[in-house]
């Protein structure tokens, strides 16, 4: 499993995953984005910075979603 700093690429790159604080997983695969564990988004610089890497893996998500030809459900 490859760790990235870089932007965000939806559906991509099936080998990237990400860790947001210590027990959040996001995996990135072609059919879906798969988000495990959980995330204390705490009153600091720390949270702010997790609240942050979420909104931009969510952000990155709806602008592949909603340019796409999409099915009811796979």
């Amino acid at each position: 499993m490859k760790k990235t700093t870089k932007g965000f690429m939806a559906y991509l790159d099936e080998q990237e995953v990400r860790t947001i604080g210590n027990d959040l997983i996001v995996e990135n695969k072609p059919h879906k984005i798969a988000i495990s564990g959980s995330l204390d988004i705490t009153k600091d610089k720390e949270g702010l910075k997790n609240a942050y890497e979420l909104k931009r893996i969510i952000d990155a998500t709806i602008e592949v979603l909603k340019y796409e030809d999409l099915p009811e459900k796979i």
